[in-house]
């Protein structure tokens, strides 16, 4: 079973960051996968966990994307999931990307978010507009 909707991410060290309506689904080593009800929720997340932990001397890198996924008992897994881990893993320490999907379902609200080029990624169809979450 999934978590319920909370309003925290559990950040890297463990610390809990008060911010978005979100759950943690479980941590991975040094890593977080959360789910949120929306990408307007889950970019601001990702944001507030980064600069946290920054003040705390952790640089962690974030990856966003929106999409169906596929539950597993207690985890979760599918295509969606499978893309925001390798957006992440583009991203540069201190950096929260996010996939062209987000942006579309974003625009015309409150981020910011600047071009970062087309990426293919192994295991994705497509090439992939990504974006860089500014604050």
């Amino acid at each position: 079973m999934l978590p319920p909707p909370t309003h925290y991410v559990r950040g890297v060290d463990g610390s809990d960051i008060a911010y978005q309506v979100g759950g943690v689904v479980k941590t991975t080593g040094d890593g977080v996968l959360a789910v949120f009800d929306s990408p307007s929720r889950a970019v601001p997340a990702a944001l507030a966990a980064r600069d946290a932990l920054g003040r705390e001397g952790i640089t962690i890198r974030a990856g966003v994307h929106t999409g169906e996924i596929e539950r597993r008992g207690d985890d979760i897994g599918g295509i969606a999931v499978h893309l925001a881990a390798r957006i992440e893993s583009a991203a540069d320490p201190g950096e929260v990307l996010v996939s062209r999907t987000v942006r579309d379902l974003t625009t015309g609200g409150r981020l910011r978010l600047e071009p970062r080029g087309t990426r293919s990624f192994k295991g994705i169809p497509d090439a992939w507009d990504v974006f860089a979450a500014v604050t």
